[in-house]
């Protein structure tokens, strides 16, 4: 009897729990069957061997090329909202312009040392943005990251004039004081390139943040960008970067367009020697005046004044050999590899691209010439003879703008040596841009 009973328990307890079961188990209608049709969909169809082959065709680079109408999107670092499908020349002709440029400024570098620290990283920032399908540029890419970290920010600019200000040397500035006036002057490709931009039909914010170009400054150029025209960030980033690196090339012919042989002969005297406690107490007096006259110009000339304050105080080597070296080097590739992000067929070969690069080179032309000018008319009312030269180096390409000064003038007279001299306008042509930018910037506040 009691066998039976629990026979007749145990069939009931089975029953009741199949009957849990089947309804635990009714699928909700929505949901799996989205799921299943989403597994269905995930699972691996059997494809032919010219299946296989055609899928892989379509993966490849040159397909990419080929195919004009492929869908192909633009890599952005400001993410997926900001791209666009690329049109046919961008994603065909484009990239074989842009590839074909990036071969000459490889050559430019290499062959002709045409400051390839910067070339370098650039160009091979643009070759990694022309790559189809690998979406470098964008969001998550390599290149995006790498722009999102500093140059989107004003980071790297910073870095670098901290950088530049701890391997500056004042002692030209201050033993020959009045080489501040040619660092002066070759700021007039700034002002002189901002009524240029306007009349082009750029807006006045648009048009200064373009002008900043004519400093040769590619760090003040991308912080005044980002304040003005964020927009057109990576279009300043590359004229500026560009032209700082074609300095050898664009500087000499304007030198000697502007001075006869005589003047390019011109030997200057030794200078007189900087005691260190003038180079010391310099920095903090442009922090000071910058911040008493121009606080939109301190983060820039702020990262300056500490790198060189760090070096001449002689008591934290290791930070100033850091600065140096280490720290500027980092962020040079890291930069250089940004600004060539911008390299990028969709983004160069536009109209707007192309004017922006004529009017920095106008501009950075425009500044050389009359620092040129400048000097020419000082060595008119000095005392001691003046190279016209060393005008050259008032705009802030440090010390390539020297170097080249220096190169043209040993050229005409062996032996003469003007880099020093020429350091005097060029360090002045530093501060000079970045006044110039926070005077731009304190304009829109």
């Amino acid at each position: 009897m009691k066998i039976k009973q629990f026979l007749i328990s145990l069939f009931f307890v089975l029953f009741a729990l199949t009957s849990v079961v089947q309804a635990g188990g009714h699928p909700a209608p929505a949901t799996d069957a989205v799921a299943e049709e989403s597994a269905e969909e995930k699972v691996y169809q059997p494809k032919s061997i010219s299946e296989l082959m055609g899928s892989f065709w379509e993966t490849t680079g040159i397909n990419a090329i080929i195919d004009i109408d492929d869908g192909e999107m633009t890599a952005e670092p400001a993410g997926p909202s900001a791209e666009r499908p690329m049109t046919w020349f961008e994603s065909s002709l484009g990239r074989i312009i842009m590839i074909i440029l990036v071969f000459i400024l490889f050559y430019l570098a290499i062959a002709k040392n045409f400051e390839p620290l910067l070339l370098i990283p650039i160009a091979f920032g643009g070759l990694l943005a022309n790559i189809p399908l690998a979406h470098m540029g964008g969001e998550h890419g390599m290149l995006g990251v790498i722009y999102n970290m500093g140059i989107a920010n004003e980071f790297f600019p910073l870095l670098i004039f901290m950088g530049v200000g701890a391997m500056t040397d004042f002692g030209p500035l201050l033993a020959n004081p009045k080489t501040a006036i040619l660092g002066g002057a070759a700021q007039f490709g700034i002002f002189g390139s901002l009524i240029g931009a306007v009349a082009m039909g750029f807006g006045l914010q648009e048009a200064s943040a373009i002008s900043i170009i004519g400093g040769a400054d590619g760090p003040t150029s991308i912080f005044i960008a980002n304040r003005l025209a964020p927009d057109m960030l990576g279009a300043i980033a590359v004229a500026a970067y560009s032209y700082m690196a074609l300095v050898p090339v664009i500087q000499p012919p304007i030198m000697r367009a502007l001075t006869n042989k005589a003047e390019r002969q011109i030997k200057m005297g030794v200078q007189r020697k900087v005691h260190r406690l003038e180079k010391l107490i310099f920095p903090i007096v442009v922090i000071m005046l910058s911040m008493l006259i121009l606080p939109e110009s301190t983060p820039l000339i702020g990262a300056f004044a500490f790198g060189n304050f760090a070096k001449e105080s002689g008591v934290v080597d290791r930070l100033s050999d850091t600065m140096q070296n280490s720290l500027i080097n980092i962020v040079t590739i890291f930069l250089g590899l940004g600004v060539g992000s911008k390299l990028a067929a969709d983004k160069f070969l536009v109209l707007e691209t192309m004017g922006i690069m004529i009017i920095g080179l106008i501009a950075f032309s425009a500044g050389t010439a009359m620092g040129v000018l400048m000097a020419k008319v000082m060595n008119k009312f000095s005392d001691e003879p003046i190279n016209p030269l060393i005008g050259a180096a008032g705009v802030s390409a440090v010390p390539m703008s020297a170097r080249v000064v220096s190169k043209v003038g040993s050229e005409e007279r062996p032996g003469n040596v003007l880099l020093m001299h020429a350091m005097g306008p060029n360090v002045a042509g530093v501060i000079g841009s970045a006044v110039a930018a926070g005077v731009l910037l304190s304009i829109f506040k």
